[in-house]
Order: structure tokens, then C-alpha cells, then sequence
């Protein structure tokens, strides 16, 4: 069983809470997206509410245990202070007798942050004495970070197992509840989107999701490998050959379970990898020696489309095709707009982290779907059906 910051009354506690601060940053050292410290925003007010003080630890860029200086958590603290109103005091590390004197002074209504964990190497090897260290700083501990649930590091996995009082924050109490529900019992049909770049980094999620789905709709460029299984030409697109065998296997495995596994009909192609290319609208059997594949085509957005405003459940993880590139971007945007469609007719509709999480944000359909994950690997292995051991670190 994990339990909720809502089964528990902070009031009086110093409460260690692990949040995914890992924003973006430019050359000026100003935050670019602030969608991972808003996500946090509910859980650090419940604590405040409560009467309890939030201890706030993250991690920032990969500094691999150095004290580099642009990955200082220092304008965050600003921004939660300017931007958000608390009174944050922040510490010029996450450990020893410094960062415990600013806990120690830290008042009801005060929001601590700490610096960077991964100045400390101690973070990311899951080092017992370093999360004991951490561990001094608070009463009870909470985990909302979810984009860091895959990893086993010590301050979302050592420090959680230190502490009787442990809770999930809002954030992962939601990303589990769609994620879960999604998965384990989904109101049919069950639709799931699957794309990339690479078939290698989702075959683990095709799958799992064969299992469990009524449509697997694929795109990006993974459909070259399966193209390849097939027998047919791919030009000069993307190829992973040693899993042509694999795509193969699942387009069998997918035939024997009667599941639809669906791959693009037509293509965008182009003459070279630049979004001012020459193009070319084609059959998937039309395809050149010298084509490369860009984007699905509109008869095939026009087949996910239907299928994807007619389900119940729809989990996207990965783009159509090179959606950087506003000449290839049509298809992904498709799917961002049937999503959007199929939630206002009543489905459920997720979308997994990374590169699907940044394309409807940017084709501003981040708002019309029933959740986007924040945790680009972490939903990943959700979906693949792994443990995630931040979140195993929770049950008591």
C-alpha cells in the first residue's frame, strides 16, 4: 500500500520532499518551462497548509557529482520566491551542518530548497550514508518527483526506506491513477499510440500493451524496421537492422492475439533531412532507394484519427514523425487533435512524457487531454510493466 500526503497531517513536521526541479534553462540561467516546479506546486502548499515545512531536494542537469555552477538550483529558488510568493530559504548544499542549521531555522511557512543532490556522486550510486545524511533534514518524507521514480538513487529510493512516515505527493497520485487505470483497467476500446525514432526504446511497451489493447497504432520512425520485416523498400530512412526480426516477431504476435497492429499506409518522404527538402506524398510501397521517411501521410492520420476519436482509453507515447520540422509536423499534430476530440467525447486520454509531452504543449493541446505524464522514462517503464523503484521505496 502507498499512502497519500492526504492521509496525514503535517502539522509541526519538517517534511523532506523529493521533487523533479530538472527544468530547462537558458544562457541566462532563466527557467524556459516551468511546468515541473507547477506540478509540484499542490503538494508543497498541502504541507505549508498543514502547518508543516516543506524541505525540497531535486536534482538539476548532470553534473556527476562536480559543483558546477550552471547547475545551481539557485534560480529556481528565485523563482519560487518571486514567481510562486513563498519565503524560501535555500542552502548552499544538500548536506551537512550548514544545510541543517538553515532546516533547523526554518519556520511554519517558510519552503526550503536544497542545492543540487547530484553534486553529490553519493545521489545517483543509491549511497546508504549519503541518504542517512539526507534523511537528518526531515520528520517524514514525501516522493512527488515522478519523473525520477525509474531511477534507484538515493533520495528517491534509500531515503524513502529511512523513514516510517513515507508518502506519495499529488503529482505521482495522479500519474499512477491514469497511468494504472489506464493500464490495468481500461474502458475499451483501448487505443494506444506508439512512435519514435527507434523501435529498440518501445518494443518492451508494444509488448505489454498486446496484451491489453484493442489498437496499436504505430508511427515515426520504428515503421521503417517493420516496413523492413515486411519485405518492403525503405529508401534511406531510419533502419535499426538488427531488430528487423523482432518488428517481424511482434507483427506475428500481434496477428495471433487478434490485436490490430497498425502501421502507416502512406508517408511524407523527402529528398534530404531538412524541413526545406523536396517532398513527396506516397504509398508505404512506393518508397524510393533515395526517399527518406519524414511523417505519416493524411490517409494514415485520417485512419488514426477515426480509430483514436472512437475510443474509451488512448495512451500516445512518441511522435508521428519529425515534428521539429513544421513541414513534417502535420501527423503528430493530428494525433494531438484527435486526442483533444476524443476527451471532449468522454475518453481518457494520456499522454507519456518526452518528446509527446513537448509536442502538445507546443501545438497547445496540453490542456485538452486528460493528463500528461511528466515523466518521460518513468511512464515508459510503467507501460513496459516494470517496478519502478521510487515508487516500491513508498509501500509500507
Amino acid at each position: 500500500m502507498i499512502k497519500s500526503i492526504d492521509d496525514f497531517n503535517f502539522s509541526g513536521k519538517r517534511v523532506l520532499i523529493r521533487v523533479d526541479f530538472n527544468v530547462p534553462l537558458d544562457k541566462e540561467l532563466n527557467i524556459t518551462d516551468d511546468i515541473r516546479i507547477a506540478s509540484s506546486l499542490p503538494t508543497i502548499n498541502k504541507i505549508i497548509k498543514d502547518g508543516g515545512i516543506p524541505i525540497l531536494m531535486s536534482h538539476l542537469g548532470r553534473p556527476d557529482g562536480q559543483v558546477i555552477a550552471k547547475y545551481s538550483l539557485k534560480p529556481v529558488a528565485e523563482y519560487l520566491q518571486n514567481k510562486c510568493g513563498y519565503n524560501v530559504l535555500f542552502t548552499n548544499d544538500c548536506i551537512g551542518v550548514d544545510s541543517q542549521e538553515i532546516v533547523n531555522k526554518a519556520k511554519p511557512g517558510d519552503v526550503v530548497l536544497l542545492e543540487n543532490l547530484r553534486f553529490h556522486k553519493e545521489e545517483e550510486n543509491n549511497d546508504i550514508d549519503f541518504a542517512k545524511e539526507l534523511a537528518k533534514l526531515g520528520d517524514v518524507y514525501v516522493n512527488d518527483a515522478f519523473g525520477t521514480a525509474h531511477r534507484a538513487h538515493a533520495s528517491t529510493y534509500q531515503v524513502a526506506l529511512l523513514f516510517a512516515d513515507r508518502f506519495c505527493g499529488y503529482l505521482i497520485d495522479s500519474e499512477l491513477k491514469y497511468l494504472g487505470e489506464a493500464v490495468d483497467n481500461p474502458i475499451r476500446p483501448f487505443v494506444a499510440i506508439i512512435g519514435g525514432a527507434k523501435i529498440s526504446g518501445k518494443i518492451d511497451v508494444i509488448n505489454n500493451l498486446l496484451s491489453k489493447c484493442d489498437y496499436i497504432l504505430i508511427g515515426g520512425g520504428m515503421i521503417f524496421t517493420f516496413y523492413k520485416a515486411m519485405g518492403l523498400e525503405i529508401g534511406k530512412s531510419l533502419l535499426e537492422s538488427d531488430r528487423v526480426e523482432m518488428a517481424s516477431n511482434l507483427l506475428k504476435k500481434a496477428k495471433e492475439m487478434n490485436v490490430k497492429l497498425l502501421l502507416p499506409i502512406d508517408l511524407v518522404v523527402a529528398d534530404k533531412f531538412d524541413n526545406e527538402a523536396d517532398i513527396k506524398y506516397i504509398l508505404a510501397n512506393e518508397i524510393g532507394v533515395d526517399d527518406i521517411g519524414m511523417d505519416i501521410g493524411e490517409k494514415s492520420q485520417e485512419l488514426y484519427s477515426e480509430i483514436i476519436k472512437n475510443a474509451k482509453t488512448v495512451i500516445w507515447n512518441g511522435p508521428m514523425g519529425v515534428f521539429e520540422m513544421p513541414n513534417f509536423a502535420k501527423g503528430t499534430y493530428t494525433i494531438a487533435s484527435s486526442l483533444a476530440e476524443a476527451t471532449t467525447n468522454g475518453a481518457k486520454t494520456i499522454v507519456g512524457g518526452g518528446d509527446s509531452a513537448a509536442a502538445i504543449k507546443q501545438m497547445n493541446f496540453e490542456d485538452k487531454v486528460s493528463h500528461v505524464s511528466t515523466g518521460g522514462g518513468a511512464s515508459l517503464e510503467y507501460l513496459e510493466g516494470k517496478e519502478l523503484p521510487g515508487i516500491k521505496a513508498l509501500e509500507v
